[in-house]
């Protein structure tokens, strides 16, 4: 039993996770409340954090301390890593997971970590994620985390921490269903709390040098048979959505367009600190939207869109010291600049969405289930762009995090990134349509995200597994239909699946439809659909992709 944890034991540690993540994260993956093939979270997870430990390291070479890097270095340059290599909503959790621990390594300024210093790194790990979070939801990876620290919590000896550290987050874990009914529904736990019970499971074991016996393991979060699933669910309208920690994220999916705030205000804020800062978070967040606080402990970055500038402003005196305040109207916004003021980079998970959107001026980022691009990958992105301002736009609602990770890292560099709050292709497709390279990015946003968030979209996929959604049972082999987000039918024919769904798109009426063919889309399919909507809705206009996406045969828009 190691009584102290050293630079080389946090080193093992990350390794010993990596392997975690490497060997289980099919099984994680599994857990994605979604029938559909795309749930990636394991897969984020392990691209995260191999990513990091490659990015440690060739930093720490280049530095020349490899191997003798301290317990701050290596605690420090591990959470900076994994804030640019995170994939997914719930590889930028884990991220500040990480962060937060850093943190209160660094903070101690000692050598070696006792128990009662993880302790203390692993409650402020829990608050950094939940602070991470505008809109927080138990029965996530945050709740494990949580449910962990406080485990651990007045302990002392590194074994006895570490063991009831990993007995906590694996109690919270198994009861992550009865949090979220739509885990209990899909009889499986939280996929990104599940990640954090393995990274604590690595942390028991190198604490406990690889001994045979811990005392306590990781849930077999894998095994639905202990799990009871709800069989009234989908009779009460439940709605799935996709839970792999991330709670809900900030607000904005409107924000500048009709009816959305009017003024952006930015400043950088000295002379605070972090209860002033969470008060200042509250605040702006009841004031407006598209908020970010960022920085710390000495300086933070702060940008929010409000229909009270001054308000905004005055919660900045109340916090600190404002300087280089900046608020812009939108609507007062005239004149023409370069095309190199702005730029756009996008997301894009098919060779034919890349060329749409490369064609119409965006610098593209592969990026899709399975492999979807981290922060690090939009920031360098953004880099490239060489342009004042890039406006990001990750058509995927698993990216938004990851996005929202590039965009604060870029202001730290100096780089003005906003992103657009594309949730697919098609509303990714929609900002597109609208951008002009000749206007300032205050002037294209508004348009961008009225665009896409007045795009109502769906898909059609085949199921992977059995599960019972909300319209009802589907066997694996089933064909889905995608509503806003929920599976909303189960059917046999990809064509009649796809006339229903666009049915239920074209409701409430529609003036362009988009239609995005997909790898494994069967010849003809897009252009029968075409056909029939053109038939049934003479006054829409039809727009044909081949999109080359894996997964979804197809994916609809209506504008």
């Amino acid at each position: 039993m190691l009584e102290r944890l050293t630079a080389a034991d946090v080193r093992r540690w990350a390794v010993v996770a990596r392997a975690a993540f490497a060997a289980r994260r099919a099984e994680i993956d599994a857990l994605n409340v979604f029938p559909v093939p795309d749930g990636d979270t394991g897969t984020n997870l392990y691209l995260t954090f191999d990513a990091a430990l490659d990015a440690v390291r060739s930093r720490q070479e280049q530095r020349g301390i490899l191997g003798e890097a301290t317990l701050e270095q290596e605690c420090t340059s591990l959470g900076e890593a994994m804030l640019l290599t995170a994939r997914g909503n719930s590889g930028v959790i884990l991220s500040q997971l990480v962060r937060g621990f850093a943190e209160a390594v660094a903070e101690s300024g000692a050598e070696s970590a006792d128990g009662v210093l993880v302790a203390e790194a692993l409650a402020r790990a829990s608050e950094r994620a939940w602070k991470a979070v505008t809109h927080p939801v138990e029965g996530t990876i945050l709740s494990v985390s949580r449910a962990a620290a406080e485990a651990a919590a007045g302990l002392t000896g590194l074994g006895e921490v570490t063991e009831a550290a990993l007995r906590g987050a694996s109690e919270a874990l198994a009861l992550t269903p009865a949090q979220l009914p739509v885990l209990e529904a899909a009889g499986v736990v939280d996929a990104g709390g599940a990640g954090y019970v393995l990274l604590l499971e690595a942390l028991a074991r190198v604490a406990h040098e690889d001994g045979p016996a811990l005392p306590t393991g990781a849930v077999a979060f894998g095994d639905e048979s202990s799990l009871r699933r709800r069989p009234d669910w989908a009779a009460h309208g439940a709605v799935v959505q996709p839970t792999e920690g991330e709670g809900a994220t900030a607000r904005g999916e409107t924000l500048g367009g009709a009816g959305g705030p009017a003024y952006e205000v930015m400043y950088l804020l000295a002379d605070s600190d972090e209860d002033r800062i969470e008060t200042l978070k509250h605040t702006l967040d009841a004031l407006g939207d598209s908020l970010l606080v960022v920085g710390g402990p000495d300086l933070w970055n702060v940008h929010v869109h409000v229909d009270d500038a001054g308000a905004a402003i005055e919660a900045g005196i109340h916090a600190g010291r404002p300087y280089r305040v900046r608020v812009t109207h939108f609507g007062d916004q005239a004149g023409r600049r370069p095309a190199s003021d702005v730029a756009v980079v996008a997301c894009a998970a098919g060779p034919g969405l890349a060329a749409v959107f490369t064609d119409a001026g965006a610098h593209v980022v592969e990026s899709g289930p399975g492999r979807r691009a981290s922060a690090g990958q939009l920031l360098e992105a953004a880099r490239d762009a060489h342009a004042l301002s890039v406006i990001l736009l990750p058509n995927d609602r698993d990216t938004l995090l990851a996005a929202q990770a590039a965009a604060s890292a870029g202001e730290q560099e100096g780089i003005d990134i906003a992103v657009v709050r594309s949730r697919t292709a098609v509303q990714g497709l929609a900002a597109m349509a609208v951008f002009d390279p000749t206007l300032s990015a205050q002037r294209n946003l508004p348009e961008m995200i009225s665009s896409a968030s007045a795009t109502r979209h769906g898909a059609v996929t085949i199921a992977s597994k059995d599960a019972l959604t909300s319209a009802g049972e589907c066997r694996r082999g089933d064909v889905l239909g995608i509503v806003g987000g929920d599976v909303a039918v189960v059917g046999q024919d990809l064509l009649e699946v796809a006339r229903e769904v666009m049915r239920r798109l074209l409701s409430s009426g529609g003036e362009l439809v988009t239609i995005v063919a997909g790898e494994d889309a069967p010849h003809g399919l897009a252009d029968d659909l075409a056909r029939w909507v053109e038939g049934g809705h003479r006054d829409a206009e039809v727009s044909l992709i081949d999109g080359g996406q894996p997964h979804y045969p197809l994916l609809l828009g209506v504008e």
